[in-house]
């Protein structure tokens, strides 16, 4: 003879259940904060734009521009504005010498 769960029983593992299907999913779809692709260009990058910086903005640091790798070349992408994280200070992304060619290290919150 099958048993019928209770009403109770079924809430309870559905309560139970519901967290560990929504991280198991979560974890399948997402990728960790410092697995990001490796951006490798063959040649140093041109010397930094002046940009100067615009009037400080409360709750937010600048970003500063920079130049990316992009088919092959590269190009100029302009400062912008992040919101602040409290307790933690803005490092900008930049270019690292890694052999003969220079790999992009993003900006991140340190």
């Amino acid at each position: 003879m099958k048993k019928t769960p209770s009403p109770l029983r079924a809430a309870l593992s559905a309560a139970v259940l519901a967290p560990v299907i929504a991280v198991s999913f979560a974890a399948m779809h997402s990728t960790p904060a410092d697995a990001q692709a490796i951006i490798v260009a063959p040649a140093a990058p041109p010397a930094p734009r002046v940009e100067p910086p615009p009037p400080p903005r409360a709750g937010y640091a600048w970003d500063p521009g920079h130049w990316r790798w992009d088919r092959g070349g590269y190009v100029w992408a302009p400062g912008h504005w992040r919101p602040v994280r409290t307790g933690y200070r803005w490092i900008p992304g930049h270019w690292v010498q890694h052999g003969p060619n220079w790999r992009w290290v993003e900006g991140h919150w340190a």
